[in-house]
């Protein structure tokens, strides 16, 4: 702060544009991640980017049972939610850094 308790605007407004810097890079980053999510032992795998986008779904024929198509899509639930987990986690640790630790959520970030 300045004398008399005021905010240098110059600094700040330098301090944002490198946090908005720090964000573009953290999201290309995401963009760029693949995250894979297996069930059943690799009978299902799904790949995401970090983004939560969905890359590619992988069953294994063994998977496939035509008398028991339930158990099928448990496993396909079962990878979507370990690979969305993996999303999350990377997610959290890549706009942390950018933010510091501070929920930005609202100001969308």
């Amino acid at each position: 702060m300045r004398p008399g308790g005021q905010p240098n605007m110059q600094n700040l407004m330098a301090q944002a544009q490198k946090m908005q810097q720090l964000a573009a890079a953290a999201e290309a980053d995401l963009a760029a991640a693949e995250l894979t999510g297996n069930a059943g032992g690799g009978l299902v795998t799904v790949v995401l980017t970090g983004l939560g986008e969905v890359k590619s779904v992988r069953i294994d024929p063994k998977a496939v049972d035509p008398e028991d198509i339930e158990s099928l899509e448990d496993l396909v639930t079962a990878a979507f939610r370990n690979a969305a987990e993996a999303q999350r986690e990377l997610a959290e640790e890549k706009r942390g850094a950018v933010t510091g630790g501070l929920d930005l959520g609202m100001l969308g970030f």
